[in-house]
């Protein structure tokens, strides 16, 4: 009983031939009986001595061989199993922490359709260059924010991201620093061996407490890469009651890209510097990073059954029935 509760196809879809193999077996054993069309042109008695098969005496007839050769070839090929082999699981050991700007500048439109939005979307290509590393995500205004731990599961943190924006957030500010301290801490308590943090950010208030937190972390062996989220023309900021903010003179207030400070803190981390167009680089940079220096290892918890093909013992009595198929006078 526990045999048939544990059998299975690991390929059903092959015995749906079976049916069209059976019906052309009968079709060819009617059309042989009847000799084809020579029965309604030559006589019985001439068509007798005609046959090459030994006067005319039948021998035991090859369709059931034929029959059953057909089945269990297509039998093989569905893949009957009825045993699982467990395998050891093994995952990846580097990690990646998204850290995700979510002041109010981050609402500039000078990226169709604005900044924000764009950020998701650059997550979203850093979620499938992850492959089997572990991702995290922070979101920062004034204040860090754990979006997700560590995880292995991409889809739920994906999920996510139409939520994020500069308006979930409970106070407005700009303090990078925070943030980087919060994703040093999550990555150690993740363990993970080969630890990354991207930063998706147009700027920051504390450039002296962001660089020293870049460069604390890479002293620790995590790297620090920043993506640039704007252009260096800028966009001017909305205002809460509409409109959009001015300075004391009166002018618009501009939110511009600052390049080069950006470049200075993928340096004080040991990482790279990339704007949205040169994303698929530094995603390639951070792939080549982790197969470098991380290893698989063993995870104990997780225990992989793979299903065990049984098609291969079917062969033997296929190969006997194609060999009773082989006498001759039959085919």
């Amino acid at each position: 009983m526990e045999l048939i509760r544990d059998f299975l196809f690991l390929r059903p879809a092959w015995l749906l031939a079976l049916p069209l193999l059976w019906g052309m077996t009968l079709w060819l054993a009617r059309r042989r009986n009847g000799e084809g069309g020579w029965a309604q042109l030559i006589d019985a008695e001439l068509l007798a001595s005609l046959r090459l098969d030994g006067g005319g005496k039948r021998g035991r007839s090859p369709w059931p061989w034929l029959a059953l050769a057909w089945t269990l070839a297509v039998l093989a090929l569905a893949g009957p199993s009825w045993q699982q082999a467990p395998s050891l699981a093994y995952r990846g050991s580097s990690a990646w922490m998204l850290v995700l700007d979510l002041s109010p500048s981050m609402t500039a439109a000078d990226l169709t359709p604005n900044r924000v939005t764009r950020a998701r979307y650059a997550l979203d290509d850093l979620l499938n260059g992850a492959q089997d590393a572990r991702v995290g995500l922070v979101a920062f205004s004034d204040e860090p924010y754990t979006v997700t731990p560590l995880t292995d599961d991409v889809a739920t943190i994906r999920a996510m991201l139409p939520a994020l924006a500069p308006d979930i957030m409970p106070s407005a500010g700009d303090n990078l620093a925070p943030a980087l301290q919060q994703a040093g801490t999550l990555l150690r308590q993740g363990g993970g061996k080969n630890a990354q943090v991207v930063v998706l950010t147009d700027g920051f208030s504390d450039p002296a407490a962001a660089f020293a937190a870049a460069k604390k972390l890479q002293t620790q062996d995590i790297t620090v890469s920043v993506v640039g989220i704007g252009t260096s023309s800028g966009a001017p900021l909305s205002a809460a009651g509409g409109g959009f903010v001015q300075n004391a003179k009166g002018q618009l207030n501009l939110a511009r890209l600052d390049t080069e400070r950006l470049q200075q803190l993928a340096a004080s981390g040991g990482g790279r510097y990339a704007e949205i167009a040169q994303l698929p680089g530094l995603i390639g940079y951070l792939q080549a990073s982790a197969d470098r220096s991380s290893r698989a290892t063993e995870n104990k918890d997780i225990r992989v059954a793979h299903r065990l093909d049984g098609g291969v013992w079917l062969l033997p009595l296929l190969l006997l029935a194609a060999a009773l198929l082989a006498r001759r006078g039959w085919l």
